[in-house]
């Protein structure tokens, strides 16, 4: 592999004058620049990053930690990430939490030291004490999905209270009164806000949300399979199951099929985080869709801002319902998802 040697011996010129044309300085002759470059292409010399990163205090790398890479909508995000990132001259590492908060702090841990830029974290719980040092260390950071409520800094996410009062008013309309929710983590902004508007939701309509039509899950299929179990044993099961995530969704369908019953025609299912998967499902589900992938581009380019003197902002996104059959709907299975629309009057 050619060196910063090579290329100044190859060009003629010192290493200091390679260092400069590399670097963008303006104190080099165009005639200089063109022969440095010529080299540069004519040994395929790559210049070594964590050498300049020392001399730069960059090292043009963001970290990404996910709450859970096994997630449909994690994934997305992610990707929509690293696609953001190598458009604006940056490379991202990824650490997967598992939506454990033990896990989250050993990738925290793990990319600070390795000198990241700056950090995009969707967090696991409310209360990291290592984030919070990060954070009043100066580490440029961005919340995405999730935040911590109370701390400084900028959040890129999708509101879902307006669609959940869609999905609600859809319900509703359908003829459904008994409605039960398979709640996220309440330690999660996302597990306790979408709780909070579904029950206001409810109450829009004088409807009750009893405990026993609330069971907690967390945004694991597993935990849906058990809710659900547990509501199909309730004297009076609920019509209608809303999983506030996609996999506690799945999760709830195994357990409805477990009992050989079938969607919707003897429980109801809806989910927040639509995926692709539930196009294929039978009946497709009725979902609430986040603006995935925009929020993961918002998110780096606020993140970016932050690293590079910019004032970042935080950007707040609507949800949208996307109606199809597994909550009684007669819409054809050929038919395309629509989103509901909201009345005006």
């Amino acid at each position: 592999m050619a060196s910063i040697k090579d290329v100044a011996a190859e060009a003629g010129v010192s290493v200091a004058t390679v260092s400069r044309v590399l670097n963008d300085h303006p104190s080099v002759s165009a005639d200089a620049r063109t022969r440095v470059r010529a080299a540069v292409e004519t040994l395929g010399y790559r210049p070594n990053a964590v050498a300049r990163s020392l001399r730069t205090d960059q090292t043009r790398t963001l970290g990404l930690v996910i709450s859970d890479v096994m997630n449909p909508y994690f994934t997305e995000l992610a990707r929509s990430v690293e696609e953001e990132a190598r458009a604006l001259g940056y490379s991202v590492i990824i650490g997967n939490a598992d939506e454990r908060p033990d896990l989250q702090d050993h990738h925290v841990r793990t990319l600070l030291d390795r000198r990241i830029d700056g950090l995009l974290v969707s967090p696991t719980d409310g209360g990291s004490p290592l984030m919070l040092d990060a954070v009043r260390a100066g580490t440029p950071m961005v919340f995405v999905d999730r935040w911590i409520p109370g701390v400084e800094v900028p959040v890129v996410r999708a509101d879902g209270q307006a669609a959940i009062r869609d999905l609600v008013a859809h319900l509703h309309g359908l003829g459904h009164r008994r409605l039960a929710i398979i709640a996220g983590p309440a330690a999660t902004t996302t597990g306790s806000e979408r709780v909070d508007a579904f029950r206001a939701a409810l109450a829009e309509y004088g409807l009750p949300l009893p405990d026993a039509y609330t069971g907690q899950g967390d945004f694991q299929a597993e935990s849906g399979r058990r809710v659900t179990e547990g509501f199909l044993d309730l004297p009076e099961p609920p019509e209608v199951v809303f999983a506030a995530d996609n996999l506690m969704a799945l999760g709830a369908l195994d357990a409805v099929r477990a009992r050989g019953l079938r969607v919707p025609d003897d429980i109801a299912l809806a989910a927040f985080d639509d995926i692709p998967w539930f196009v294929h499902t039978d009946p497709p589900v009725t979902a609430i869709a986040q603006p995935t992938g925009e929020l993961g581009r918002a998110a780096v380019r606020a993140l970016v801002d932050r690293i590079e003197g910019r004032p970042p902002t935080s950007v707040t996104l609507p949800a949208r319902l996307v109606v199809r059959r597994s909550c009684g709907e007669n819409s054809s299975p050929l038919q395309p998802p629509s989103p509901v629309q909201r009345s005006t009057t």
